[in-house]
């Protein structure tokens, strides 16, 4: 703990560095100081399997992975060897090069649903290019999202359905609509509202909330139950699709998250649909800056340039889409997939994690205080106070606790590189977090914690 106290004049100093120069202090807000202990390290050097540096060369095992985005861990010696064989290619040729070709074969070869893809670097360009192709193929307005579900491009069209509205013209968020995920009535009742005018329904297959039956008994069995039908009944997922078939509109999966994690299928693969188009990102290259939007050919080609005579859609237009270290890494890190079976490992490993913390609440009586969230391949986890409503001013303690004992855990995304060693770890910071945790509960959080409590992101005010 020593190493934090003498740490803290430096942290201070880079802190003010970073608002300086950068506005929120990172490149995604994700990553700002709001959403950390304010124990945590500004700023990180380097980072090697499922480990990062600091500036005093202070390692942390880490649950936040570049917010998803590692899924190997990081600087994998292979992944890192065929970027940099790209990189002695050029990086970026004037013409589509053989890799950008290799690539897009890839991911057709992998995914069912996908027959063409256009590559990007960022997963909001390839959300946004997803609504473009919808209402360019439907020749519709409307785009349907669930307020469940926080994030899906920084455009505009879906930022202001958010809290953050400033700078953003109503007529862009007009056509924007709302329902939940799970209900499907709610989603039938914009489809009555909007006839014939919606093009697409938009949603990530899964998060903690689940698109199967909450008394679904295969679900126990995950990832090796039959998890499709759901005990004979249809999925969400399934309804949705029937739905968007039934009237013309298309239906998006956005799998930036669910992606090489909940099976090499996609999560669309393990909950038995096809999606007209799906974007992919983050995992799918273990870090390297990737995005992908595919789906039918005949949807897709609405972007096309070889069909004489059809009216054009400028769809990704994008220099640094087809740049080829990135791709060069999804294509390896593809083949570590198959060769390694990791999706496998990500599912046990979660599972291994989550009962670790369903034991360690028990063993300090926190039970109803602190627990996980979701499958274990997608889970979170929950801090509640007192009167046990859900506190970000306990998550910030456990979160600050777990950073002391050498965790840094904002959410938990596991990877390939997280294996024994890495758990056992956990588990102990956990035990002395939870410790803190239960004395907090009795005497007030506040004589805890070190600073102020993370804050949401989607918040109308700093």
């Amino acid at each position: 703990m020593a190493h934090l106290n003498e740490s803290a004049n430096d942290f201070a100093s880079l802190r003010e560095r970073l608002h300086r120069a950068i506005p929120g202090g990172a490149h995604t807000y994700s990553r700002g100081d709001d959403q950390f202990p304010s124990i945590a390290p500004p700023v990180l050097t380097r980072g090697l399997g499922a480990r990062v540096w600091d500036t005093n060369g202070v390692s942390y095992l880490d649950y936040g992975m570049a917010l998803r985005a590692v899924t190997l861990g990081y600087a994998h010696p292979r992944v890192n060897a065929a970027a940099f064989a790209e990189i002695e290619k050029g990086v970026n040729l004037t013409r589509a090069t053989l890799t950008e070709l290799e690539a897009a074969e890839t991911l057709i070869d992998l995914i069912p649903s996908v027959d063409m893809v256009k590559f990007a670097k960022n997963g909001s360009n390839v959300t946004t290019a997803a609504v473009k192709i919808a209402r360019a193929y439907t020749r519709r307005r409307y785009v349907c999202v669930p307020r469940q579900q926080p994030f899906f491009s920084f455009d505009d069209w879906f930022i202001g359905t958010t809290a953050i509205k400033r700078g953003i013209p109503e007529d862009q968020v007009s056509a924007t609509l709302i329902f939940d995920y799970g209900n499907l009535d709610s989603l039938k009742a914009l489809f009555d509202a909007y006839p014939g005018e919606i093009a697409a329904v938009m949603m990530e297959p899964a998060t903690t909330l689940v698109p199967c039956p909450s008394d679904c008994k295969n679900m126990a069995a995950w990832p090796n139950g039959d998890t499709t039908d759901c005990d004979g009944q249809e999925n969400f997922l399934q309804q949705v699709q029937h739905l968007c078939r039934n009237d013309g509109a298309l239906f998006i999966l956005d799998e930036m998250i669910t992606g090489f994690r909940w099976h090499l299928g996609g999560a669309q693969t393990f909950f038995g649909v096809q999606p007209d188009l799906t974007t992919f990102g983050k995992g799918m290259a273990n870090g390297f800056s990737v995005a992908a939007v595919g789906g039918r050919r005949e949807i897709m080609e609405v972007g096309s340039i070889n069909r004489e005579g059809m009216e054009r859609t400028f769809l990704l237009s994008t220099t640094h889409g087809g740049e080829m270290p990135g791709l060069g890494a999804f294509i390896e890190t593809v083949k570590i997939y198959r060769e390694e079976n990791v999706v496998q490992h990500l599912w046990q490993y979660g599972k291994a994690l989550q009962n670790g913390f369903t034991s360690l609440s028990a063993k300090h009586g926190l039970s109803d205080f602190v627990h996980t969230d979701g499958p274990p391949i997608s889970m979170n986890y929950i801090t509640r106070n007192k009167d046990r409503d859900i506190s970000l001013q306990f998550r910030t303690l456990l979160a600050q606790e777990l950073l002391k004992r050498g965790v840094l855990m904002p959410w938990i995304a596991i990877s390939h590189a997280h294996g024994d060693t890495e758990l056992q770890q956990t588990l102990e910071a956990l035990d002395g977090a939870l410790a803190v945790y239960a004395q907090a509960l009795d005497v007030g959080v506040d004589q805890f914690l070190q600073g102020p409590a993370i804050r949401p992101v989607f918040r109308t005010h700093n």
